[in-house]
């Protein structure tokens, strides 16, 4: 592995994880099964995807991922995108 960490393929490997969980389909299970791996989808989606969109800084060996969830208009940069939700979990 490289000394250096490529911070931007890491993020673009996390949004690819949440796209991804997004896509997947529920198994045939029923009941409380199903209740709970569509729980875990949707956490499995938000982790992943609040981790792509965050802002990483590599500095002195110290890797800081800084997640901004406040709304569009309260930010700095507004055109920062903002952490995905549950509001965009995957479907069931």
């Amino acid at each position: 592995m490289d000394d250096v960490l490529d911070t931007a393929a890491m993020l673009a490997r996390f949004r690819e994880r949440a796209a991804a969980v997004r896509r997947r389909g529920l198994p045939p299970v029923e009941g409380d099964e199903r209740r709970r791996i569509r729980e875990q989808m949707q956490l499995d989606y938000m982790d992943f995807a609040m981790l792509g969109d965050a802002q990483a800084s590599l500095d002195g060996g110290i890797l800081t991922l800084t997640v901004d969830l406040r709304p569009p208009a309260e930010r700095a940069d507004p055109a920062q995108p903002a952490a995905s939700s549950s509001a965009g979990a995957p479907a069931t």
